[in-house]
């Protein structure tokens, strides 16, 4: 499978699908809409959104039924980068080659830009009601909200910021203390960047009319792919100065044998998918391999 081409094919689906929903920058109000778009055009990889669209045709289904969850939780994603930008978070003044939302249209616009993108997420969600499965488009909304609530994807994000001024995060840390910093580590990743990657998987499968126990398979598949996708970025930016990476812990020839052990985890976990989830498969080992 050529990864390239598939995103190629696919991700028009997706910007389609935003554009529609997302009003247009000369739209009253016009900073808030002009802000909600600055980082959703052009987006980045759209990584999450076909893994949404990957997990459906995983369970037999065309990947355009994983639509609604594709489109949410790039909102989801695209919301969490503009909130992590902000002074009070990372305080970065660049992401994706231009100035980060704060920069462009001042920090209270930036936070209501994210505000809003987060409430559009779940109002593509709702619109997915199905009434012959009504429970689907209920389920999807549920895993979503936690994927970005207090349990995942904020508390990580809070913990990641208690982090960087910890003991722990100072260099020099005693070698027995990495498996512990790592424990660490994992932990605020899990939650902050791998929670968000399974409910994409999950949430498209689910729209798509999957099982239970597929479901459950795909969730763990997700968790560990997103784990290895994280250090896959920390690898690519080792030069950055973030204490919370696996490779200050462990190393970056550690971090890198522990993506790919949890890569082939990930791939053990849905072998019995057979053919239809190929494209996940596919996806997973480009997210972890990839070099830029």
């Amino acid at each position: 499978m050529d990864v390239q081409a598939w995103l190629a094919e696919r991700t028009p689906l997706v910007d389609r699908a935003l554009e529609a929903l997302v009003p247009k920058a000369d739209e009253e109000p016009v900073a808030l809409h002009a802000a909600m778009r600055h980082l959703l055009f052009p987006g980045g990889k759209r990584f999450r959104p076909a893994l949404a669209l990957a997990g459906a045709e995983a369970v037999g289904a065309s990947p355009e039924d994983g639509l609604p969850a594709a489109v949410a939780v790039e909102l989801v994603h695209t919301y969490s980068l503009v909130h992590d930008d902000l002074p009070c978070m990372d305080d970065d003044d660049e992401r994706r080659g231009r100035p980060t939302v704060h920069v462009a249209f001042g920090e209270p616009v930036a936070v209501l830009a994210g505000d809003a993108l987060l409430a559009a997420a779940f109002e593509v969600l709702a619109a997915a009601f199905d009434p012959i499965h009504p429970e689907r488009s209920a389920l999807a909304l549920r895993d979503l909200a936690h994927a970005a609530g207090s349990h995942a994807l904020v508390g990580g994000q809070v913990d990641d910021l208690g982090f960087a001024g910890s003991p722990a995060a100072s260099a020099g840390s005693p070698p027995a203390e990495g498996a512990a910093l790592a424990r660490q580590i994992e932990s605020i990743h899990e939650r902050k960047t791998a929670a968000l990657i399974a409910a994409a998987v999950v949430c498209g499968a689910r729209l798509a009319g999957a099982d239970d126990e597929t479901l459950l398979r795909l969730g763990a598949f997700g968790r560990e792919v997103g784990l290895a996708f994280q250090i896959a970025d920390d690898l690519l930016d080792a030069g950055e100065d973030d204490p919370c990476t696996l490779l200050r812990a462990l190393g970056p020839d550690a971090a890198r044998a522990r993506a790919d052990a949890l890569l082939a985890g990930a791939l053990a976990r849905i072998e019995g998918l057979g053919e239809p989830a190929e494209r996940l498969r596919e996806l997973a080992r480009f997210a972890v391999r990839r070099e830029q």
